[in-house]
C-alpha cells in the first residue's frame, strides 16, 4: 500500500564524514492515500535511521510542501546552462591531456572519492550508489577523464551526443587546471555540435566564467534534508575556528521526532561544538528545517531571520553566524 526506502550512504558535511540515510521511492497506491500511512513510515524510518548511528536524511521531494510540513527543509540547488557553440570558452590553455574511459573505471571512482572528501555536501559513492548514478543512462554514455602533465586524474564530465547537442550530466574537477582543460575538450567538439546542455551542482552561475556571459541558465531546489537526532548531529559538526566562543541555547521545535523537540546549550569554540551546562549568552528558536538548512550552510541565520525562521535577538544571530560555516551543499547523486 506505502514504501518508504532508505539507502546508507556517506557524507561530507563541512569536512566531517557522516553517516546518512538517503531516502527514495517513496509511493502510496491512491486508494491508501490520505490513511496516514506515509507519516507511519517516515517516522518509523527515522527511528531506524537514528538506531543506525545515521543524525542526517535527505530526499528529492515531488512536493516540497508536504516535507517542509514534516521538518524537511532544501538544502541544494540544480543549475541546468544551454550554450550554443559560438559561445564556448576558447584558446584555454591546460598543460594535460583528455581520455575517455570505462563506466566502470576504478579510476574514476578514485577521482570521484577525492572530490567528495574535499567539497561539502558531497555524498561518497559506495556501490550502490554508483549503480544508481548509471541506472537511467542510455548505453551510449562517455566518461572523459583529464589527467595532469604528471599523469594524475584530476577532473572528468559525464556526457551524451545526441542530435547535435552534448548533454553533459557532471562536471568534477579538482582544479583550476582540469576545469579548463575539461572546457577544451568541449569546445573540441564544436564542428559536430550546436549547444552544449549541461547541469551544475555548485549553486554558482558560470555565466561571469563565459567569454560570452549571454547564455540561458536555470536554477530550482534540488535536495531537501532533515537533521534526525539533533544532539548526535552537533557531536561531530565542525564550525569556524575563527569564529570565537559562543555559548548559547538553541530551542528546536520538531513535531515529528520529540528527542529533537527541545532547547539545546551549546557551545561553540575552536572547531567544535559541544553540549554544555556553562550559562547562555543567547537564545534563539527556530524549527528543525530551518535549523537543518542552517548548519547544512544552504542559508546564513541572517537571512533566515529575515524570513522570521528565526526568534530571538539580531545580535544572536549575527555571531551564530560567526562560528558557523557558510557553503551551500552540493549534492549531485539522484537515487
Amino acid at each position: 500500500a506505502s514504501q518508504f526506502a532508505v539507502y546508507p550512504l556517506k557524507m561530507n558535511v563541512h569536512g566531517t564524514i557522516y553517516n546518512i540515510g538517503f531516502v527514495t521511492s517513496v509511493a502510496t497506491y491512491p486508494e491508501y492515500t490520505g490513511l496516514g500511512l506515509m507519516s507511519k513510515l517516515m517516522r518509523r524510518s527515522l527511528e531506524e535511521m537514528r538506531k543506525k548511528g545515521e543524525s542526517l536524511a535527505i530526499l528529492y521531494p515531488f512536493s516540497i510542501p508536504l516535507y517542509r510540513h514534516r521538518g524537511w527543509e532544501i538544502i541544494s540547488d540544480k543549475m541546468t546552462f544551454r550554450i550554443k557553440d559560438s559561445q564556448l570558452p576558447k584558446h584555454l590553455e591546460s598543460e594535460g591531456y583528455v581520455r575517455r574511459v570505462e563506466t566502470e573505471s576504478p579510476e574514476l571512482k578514485r577521482l570521484h572519492n577525492t572530490f567528495a572528501a574535499q567539497t561539502h555536501g558531497c555524498l561518497l559513492r559506495n556501490d550502490l550508489a554508483w549503480k544508481e548514478y548509471w541506472r537511467w543512462d542510455v548505453e551510449d554514455t562517455s566518461v572523459a577523464v583529464y589527467y595532469n602533465a604528471q599523469g594524475q586524474a584530476t577532473g572528468y564530465m559525464v556526457y551524451l551526443l545526441r542530435e547535435n547537442v552534448m548533454h553533459i550530466k557532471e562536471m568534477v574537477y579538482l582544479n583550476r587546471e582540469a576545469q579548463k582543460g575539461l572546457w577544451e575538450y568541449i569546445h573540441a567538439h564544436d564542428s559536430m555540435i550546436d549547444e552544449v546542455h549541461g547541469s551544475t551542482y555548485f549553486s554558482e552561475p558560470i555565466a561571469f566564467e563565459m567569454d560570452d556571459g549571454d547564455i540561458k541558465e536555470s536554477i530550482r531546489p534540488y535536495a531537501m534534508g532533515r537533521i534526525i537526532d539533533v544532539e548526535d548531529f552537533l557531536a561531530d559538526y565542525p564550525c569556524d575556528p575563527d569564529g570565537g566562543t559562543l555559548c548559547i541555547e538553541l530551542e528546536i521545535e520538531d513535531s515529528l521526532l520529540p528527542w529533537n523537540d527541545r532547547t539545546f546549550n551549546v557551545r561553540f569554540a575552536d572547531g567544535h561544538c559541544t553540549m554544555t551546562r556553562e550559562p547562555a549568552e543567547y537564545h534563539l528558536k527556530m524549527g528543525i528545517g530551518t535549523f537543518t538548512t542552517l548548519l547544512l550552510g544552504y542559508k546564513t541565520a541572517e537571512r533566515l531571520y529575515e524570513l522570521e525562521r528565526i526568534e530571538g535577538r539580531e545580535e544572536a544571530v549575527e555571531r551564530l553566524d560567526d562560528v558557523l560555516f557558510h557553503k551551500i551543499p552540493y549534492i549531485s547523486d539522484y537515487i
